[in-house]
């Protein structure tokens, strides 16, 4: 059985970090592309930052966090993380992180985890 699941959220000021970790079981990291997703209230999943399906070191970021947000992961501890730096309000959301094939759309992605609250104060 595939699982993932995130850690790490939390509430912060404006300008702060937090590091969100997403450990998963049953598959390996290498065998699908790893992803990140949020989700404002009222609104579809967007996607954050995702790997490349060619070249998983190749990483792709929305234009919204670009610059402040990388992504990064521990192949041997099934792990996959979300480095999230200068923090703005407008970042509150919940963040998922989540497997498939790749790209954008979340209807791509075959696995996700419970999602993780991110709460950034002005």
């Amino acid at each position: 059985e595939v699982q993932l699941v995130e850690s790490g959220g939390g509430l912060v000021q404006a300008g702060g970090s937090l590091r969100l970790s997403c450990e998963v079981s049953g598959v390996t990291v290498d065998d699908y592309v790893m992803a990140w997703f949020r989700q404002f209230p009222g609104k579809e999943r967007e996607g954050v930052s995702t790997q490349d399906y060619g070249d998983r070191r190749t990483i792709y970021y929305a234009e919204a966090v670009k610059g402040r947000f990388t992504f990064s992961s521990d192949n041997a501890k099934r792990t996959v993380f979300l480095q999230m730096n200068n923090l703005k309000p407008e970042d509150t959301a919940i963040y998922y992180c989540a497997a498939g094939i790749g790209g954008w759309l979340p209807t791509f992605y075959d696995y996700w985890g419970q999602g993780t609250q991110v709460t950034v104060s002005s």
